[in-house]
């Protein structure tokens, strides 16, 4: 008998011990989140960063605090009305998809879970971007992947985005969207990160030119959808077809250019 009173004390200690362990870790958690602070203001912009989900803000900081490099493109203009281009920074797969049928790039991209997705431009960068902030004019990103190249050992790091667009019009009356983004890298490799002042012009200049070449291969894509809708729509229902929701709002979008053809202006670029 007295055994059993004895299993049974060890017993419920054993479950006091579990809960305070749980209550610890969860409370340790939330003391890190509450200690974790964003500045608003990345690249002369303000961005609402007390909106980010407070599970996100310790990681974004980690990031933005102590960075390989800092990063600021743009504005770049993207020749797209600002539902179209809306919708495809939604659905990077169905851009990605568009943009290499129509020869613009070999991109590729997959959905990956809840605001999440694969990419892989095609030239030796691959990862993961999730969405962690969306709002009328901007958008925040956490990037986790990889580079290889000639120039370059494989590197790993990750990376915090932000993206400010502006809806604006040419002197055609054209609806585009100006899109600049600052960009926080962190390697990695604390080898590589050490040498950051060897390399630093050489990443710099890699990213600066990733981030300029997709927004202005998705201006390319605008200036294709406005000058060949028709042939758009076609590459969008070639086999395998993309999914009758996407073509249903592609044909809305593009319906009323299908028998014209717009002029548009150039892209901004950055020297």
């Amino acid at each position: 008998m007295n055994v059993t009173r004895d299993f049974t004390r060890e017993q419920g200690a054993c479950r006091w011990a579990i809960l305070l362990g749980v209550v610890l870790v969860l409370f340790a958690g939330t003391a890190r989140a509450e200690s974790c602070s964003l500045s608003p203001v990345h690249g002369d912009l303000t961005f609402p960063v007390e909106q980010i989900p407070s599970d996100w803000t310790c990681t974004l900081q980690a990031i933005i605090t102590s960075p390989t490099t800092v990063t600021r493109v743009g504005p770049i203009r993207v020749a797209m009305s600002e539902p179209l281009y809306r919708y495809l920074l939604g659905e990077p797969p169905i851009a990605a998809t568009l943009i290499r049928r129509l020869g613009l790039g070999p991109y590729h991209s997959q959905a990956w879970g809840e605001r999440r997705f694969w990419g892989d431009d095609g030239e030796g960068t691959k990862g993961f971007v999730q969405l962690v902030y969306e709002d009328a004019e901007s958008r925040i990103y956490v990037l986790d992947g990889s580079h290889e190249s000639r120039l370059l050992p494989h590197i790993t790091g990750k990376a915090v985005v932000f993206l400010r667009m502006t809806v604006v019009r040419d002197h055609l009356g054209n609806e585009g969207m100006d899109s600049t983004i600052v960009a926080y890298t962190k390697l990695d490799n604390r080898l590589l990160s050490g040498l950051v002042s060897f390399l630093h012009p050489l990443i710099r200049g890699m990213v600066t030119s990733k981030l300029q070449k997709g927004v202005e291969t998705v201006h390319r894509l605008g200036v294709t959808m406005r000058q060949q809708p028709s042939r758009v729509l076609r590459e969008a229902e070639q086999p395998p077809s993309l999914a009758e929701q996407h073509l249903a709002f592609l044909r809305a979008v593009l319906g009323p250019s299908l028998d014209s053809t717009q002029p548009i202006s150039p892209a901004n670029t950055i020297p």
